[in-house]
């Protein structure tokens, strides 16, 4: 797809519109209620007991401001059709876990003191945080398969440097990159079980693992990858979507070098380093490089670099030479 778009429109309506939409609906609930709620209602508590008060319509506008500036501020990304499309991809779900953790947890604060007359009484159900967690985060990842690649694709017009490799009979290369199975059950544990179980036994309750474990599913799904090189081109997967693709008519080259992920990308995963300059980068060894006609490059650290390297030169001089 080649525009010049600048918006995606899924991500306008998940990114722009539904953070707005959740802000103004808890303002909305707050004044249908407002005649059965305290003149002060609580809004904070410790561990025992509300320490915080406000009059309803203030702790609403406090709210709405706290969803858009945090929750649409990660979110809002999403709608810049130009900017990398898993990023995009990221950033909505993560912003729209904000937008649902906060909105459940007003929505259950205002009914927990309907028709109470003492604020200092009530209890907020902590429950109320994992339930939000999830809830945005489901939606966030519908909004994220909605999102689609808007950037500009420009057609190379001269064959790979007859240098670099080429495949004798290019076929189709698919590689997993990143943590493996038992690499990602293990990462999981320490960032979600771990922490999951320790703050549950403290708090008597559920709620924390609703919390830790989504957001422990999330970073072990960005550091997991399928690479496959085909006569379309290169793509990564991610979560099950497309998250980087560039098409055979853009490669100007292909080559193969030796990465180190903290050297070269300051990190692992999918990275940025530079304008344009795109690393899905999961260990130290020999990675794939793609030059492209737009100016992007994209760096691919795999055991089957060789192979991708040469398929994808090969197939870059087969489309130039049909008539």
């Amino acid at each position: 797809m080649n525009s010049s778009r600048v918006v995606d429109p899924a991500g306008a309506v998940f990114g722009l519109l539904l953070p707005i939409v959740a802000a103004l609906s808890g303002v909305v609930l707050t004044k249908s209620w407002e005649p059965r709620l305290p003149a002060e209602i609580a809004t904070h508590w410790t561990t025992t007991s509300p320490d915080g008060f406000a009059t309803p319509m203030s702790s609403a506008w406090t709210f709405a401001l706290v969803t858009v500036l945090f929750g649409g501020g990660c979110a809002a990304i999403a709608a810049l059709a130009q900017a990398m499309l898993m990023m995009r991809r990221t950033m909505l779900v993560v912003g729209l876990s904000v937008v649902g953790l906060i909105l459940t947890v007003q929505v259950v604060m205002l009914y927990v003191q309907l028709d109470v007359a003492d604020a200092s009484d009530t209890e907020l159900p902590l429950w109320s945080l994992g339930l939000g967690v999830v809830i945005g985060a489901a939606v966030g990842l519908i909004g994220a398969a909605l999102l689609r690649d808007f950037r500009a694709r420009v057609a190379a017009t001269d064959p790979p440097d007859p240098r670099l490799p080429r495949a004798s009979d290019p076929a189709v290369v698919a590689d997993s990159v990143g943590f493996g199975t038992v690499g990602s059950l293990v990462l999981l544990l320490l960032l979600g079980g771990v922490p999951a179980v320790a703050v549950c036994l403290l708090t008597g309750g559920w709620w924390p693992a609703a919390v830790f474990v989504p957001l422990g599913l999330l970073v072990v799904s960005l550091l997991r990858f399928r690479v496959i090189v085909d006569e379309s081109g290169i793509r990564v997967v991610n979560m099950g979507m497309t998250a980087l693709r560039y098409g055979v008519e853009e490669i100007e080259g292909a080559r193969v070098d030796l990465i180190k992920p903290f050297d070269d990308f300051g990190g692992w995963g999918l990275r940025v380093k530079g304008r344009r300059n795109y690393g899905v980068v999961t260990k130290t060894g020999p990675a794939v490089i793609v030059a492209t006609a737009c100016g992007d490059r994209l760096t691919v650290t795999s055991a089957r670099a060789e192979e991708m390297a040469g398929a994808l030169n090969t197939f870059a001089d087969r489309r130039l030479r049909r008539p």
